[in-house]
């Protein structure tokens, strides 16, 4: 089971960094001045995509380690926040400290699903998409940490 977990996320951490790879000019051209609205739209379905792979992440140990999934409607929230503390079958995958930074990148993909793109303001998304590839280098140490403790470092 710990075998294949692994597999499925490092898919997910392989396919969110080809994401960054595919936007490193616009990522680098944001880092010295203010997107235009066409870059503001792409860099804005780059974070839900972002985001989307990291939730994929927080399904598939949920799932695969046999916790239950939660049904509500704040589901999303309730598995981001199932994370950070450990269950009978997993210790916890996230710290409270990158728990609170991905909790900015699940509000901004609730506000990318619900707005129109020529709403979107740089001054809004200008920390999460600068921060966005530490946040993932940070995910990984996590990530890296939480499998080392749960399979005795196999």
């Amino acid at each position: 089971m710990w075998d294949e977990l692994r597999e499925q996320v490092a898919l997910e951490r392989r396919q969110i960094h080809r994401l960054f790879r595919v936007h490193r000019a616009l990522l680098e051209k944001c880092a010295a001045s203010a997107p235009d609205d066409i870059e503001l739209s792409a860099l804005a379905a780059m974070l839900h995509s972002f985001y989307n792979g990291m939730e994929n992440i927080f399904k598939r140990v949920t799932l695969e380690l046999g916790d239950p999934m939660p049904g509500r409607e704040s589901w999303h929230k309730e598995l981001l926040d199932s994370m950070t503390a450990a269950t009978g079958n997993r210790n916890a995958v996230l710290s409270p400290h990158l728990r609170s930074r991905m909790k900015e990148y699940m509000e901004f993909r609730h506000v990318f699903r619900h707005a129109y793109t020529f709403d979107l303001r740089w001054d809004r998304m200008k920390a999460l998409v600068l921060g966005c590839e530490e946040t993932l280098q940070l995910m990984e140490v996590e990530l890296d940490r939480f499998f080392e403790a749960g399979t005795g470092g196999q």
